[in-house]
């Protein structure tokens, strides 16, 4: 039987389950029958566990073990598995042989660790993530959609994927006429900055905003305490919406600050966001108006009290009532519902996108469930184009409540970021006090940094956690701190062999069970990421370099390298410690956290 060809840098599981599923044909499964393999849930079980026998056999009314017998007699295995037994009621458990996996550990830079190219046929992946309020500066809620959203456009395009960053900055809306209307005031009047603002806080004349929370709140708190300004704040808006070129100029002068604020944050997260990648609630507001025409077109919309909405028979409430998706205030005004059915029009239209991934917080998931039900009966998403919200939960206190000042306020990011780095100097400097200050401060700021997004990357987007200082910046268990000692215990190595270990390479022969386990575990990279793409789950990513971390850890303690009993000992397992180390490098790169040479 002719062995199935599989793309460059599939995964060992890609290319069984072709050859195993081509296997099952030839046993007589309907064609396109899936192998299921997954990696064996014991070691007993060999490495890789087949399944798909049993759903098979059971559709064509076969005995299953009969037919994974047959299928396992007709498969082409015998370059990749040294040992392939029948259990149960069907499964077929597959050991890998030792030389199968030495061959792949030469390939590894190519089909391991090297991007896979984008094809022309691969269509655009929309990730929006971020999308900071520019009304504030940016604080701990705004992290989990940042640090997510960037690992997953991460991983997807090292995976092969277009991938396309938008950015949906809130730089629109009421907010932004009381911002106006109080810079204004400010500009004729700058006596008339509360007295409560510290002086290194005050807005000049130029609007240079030194703090923009403070800004934002001194603000609010006019808008909520003063009828008159509250209007004026009101009728700035209808201005601005309308093009008024003196509010439009103050606006951009605005923005442009809020945003030099907002890319100083994400140049210090690591970040692959810049200004190309803003596409904001402004940029679709000469499209709102046909957006509603189209609505009112396609017979979706509804006034109801006032308002026009379109009602759904799918989504209702608690009294079986139907639930409307707002569209258009009684005011004229428009909402985010609005603009996030035009966003997904231009997503689709001009971008061309046929995946398109929302990173925003779990407490709009009826939102977004309501506008993409609205966009595909409206035909602004086509039917093969994917809408997918990733909700996160929420980052907890110790306490258990959400993360806040011991005031109760909201943290800055660039606060927690400062204690970040403060708590990792201190680490730092108690474990290695003989490093020059300038190195102490560099290892802080990459280990500080990476310890704060690892703590939240490493948890199931979908759950709350709680955020603790003294778990996350640990040296043991799933940490960055765990991982990026593990990379630079590795180059440690190489220090001492005197070896570059980008320039190193020589063949790979498994010895020991240490060898073979850290080998699989390597090797199977390509498939956590495969899944990583596909469900958008960087936890399990965060799972497999710890699992990586800790069988290098194990063969490091099991095998001497260094002091091998002989040279070509010695070269193999400095050349499966370089794969390891472009393993973690390649890993905690794709997930936005930085590594040093030494700790």
């Amino acid at each position: 039987m002719a062995i199935p060809s599989v793309r460059k840098g599939s995964s060992l599981k890609d290319r069984l389950e072709a050859r195993l599923a081509a296997a099952l044909v030839a046993a007589g499964a309907p064609e396109g029958t899936p192998a299921i393999v997954q990696p064996a849930t014991r070691a007993g079980f060999g490495d890789y566990q087949a399944n798909g026998a049993m759903g098979a056999a059971k559709r064509m009314q076969r005995n299953p073990r009969e037919l994974a017998q047959a299928a396992l007699a007709a498969a082409a295995l015998d370059d990749m598995v040294s040992h392939a037994e029948i259990a149960g009621p069907g499964f077929i458990n597959l050991t890998l042989s030792d030389a199968c996996l030495a061959a792949e550990l030469e390939a590894f830079a190519a089909n391991v660790i090297a991007p896979q190219p984008v094809t022309e046929a691969a269509a655009p992946v929309v990730v929006d993530y971020s999308s900071p309020n520019l009304a504030k500066e940016m604080h701990v809620g705004h992290l989990r959609s940042t640090i997510i959203g960037d690992a997953m456009a991460r991983v997807l395009e090292h995976t092969g994927h277009a991938v396309l960053r938008q950015n949906h900055v809130g730089d629109w809306g009421t907010q932004f006429g009381m911002l106006l209307t109080f810079m204004a005031e400010l500009a004729s009047d700058p006596d008339k900055v509360p007295d409560k603002q510290p002086d290194e806080h005050k807005v000049a004349l130029e609007h240079e905003l030194a703090d923009i929370e403070t800004f934002y709140r001194n603000a609010k708190e006019r808008f909520d305490a003063d009828a008159a300004f509250a209007q004026r704040a009101r009728d700035t808006v209808v201005r601005l919406q309308a093009g008024d070129a003196d509010c439009l100029a103050r606006w951009q002068q605005f923005i442009d600050i809020s945003m030099r604020h907002c890319e100083a944050v994400y140049s210090r997260l690591g970040v692959g966001l810049d200004r190309s990648h803003v596409h904001a609630e402004s940029a679709y507001n000469d499209d709102l108006p046909a957006v509603v025409d189209d609505l009112e077109a396609a017979g979706l919309l509804v006034e109801s009290e006032g308002a026009r909405c379109v009602f759904l028979d799918e989504f209702k409430g608690k009294d079986d009532q139907p639930l409307p998706l707002i569209i258009q205030k009684r005011d004229g005004g428009y909402l985010y519902a609005t603009t996030d059915l035009a966003a997904i029009r231009y997503r689709c239209g001009q971008l061309g996108a046929e995946r398109i991934l929302y990173f925003v917080d779990n407490r709009q998931t009826l939102h977004f469930r309501q506008v993409f039900a609205v966009a595909r009966a409206a035909g602004f998403a086509p039917a093969h184009v994917e809408l997918e919200h990733m909700p996160f939960g929420t980052m907890l206190g110790e306490d258990g409540r959400p993360f806040r000042t011991r005031a109760g306020g909201v943290i800055r990011l660039t606060d927690l970021l400062d204690e970040a780095e403060e708590r990792a100097f201190a680490l730092v400097s108690e474990k290695n006090p003989e490093l020059d200050e300038t190195e102490r401060r560099e290892i802080a700021r990459v280990v500080g940094i990476g310890a704060v997004k690892y703590a939240d990357l490493s948890k199931h987007r979908n759950s709350d956690y709680v955020f603790a200082w003294d778990s996350m910046l640990s040296f043991d268990g799933n940490t960055a701190p765990y991982l990026q000692y593990a990379y630079s215990r590795v180059q440690s190595l190489f220090r001492r062999a005197e070896v570059d270990p980008a320039a190193f390479d020589a063949p790979i022969s498994l010895q020991a069970e240490a060898e073979r386990t850290l080998a699989l575990q390597l090797l199977r990279l390509p498939e956590t990421l495969a899944t990583v793409a596909r469900d958008g789950v960087p936890h399990l990513l965060c799972s497999h370099l710890f699992d990586i971390a800790v069988a290098f850890m194990a063969f490091y303690e099991q095998c001497p390298v260094l002091s091998a009993a002989d040279t070509a000992t010695r070269e193999s397992r400095l050349a499966l410690a370089q794969r390891t180390s472009a393993a973690l490098h390649t890993g905690l790169g794709l997930l936005g956290i930085g590594i040093v040479e030494r700790m």
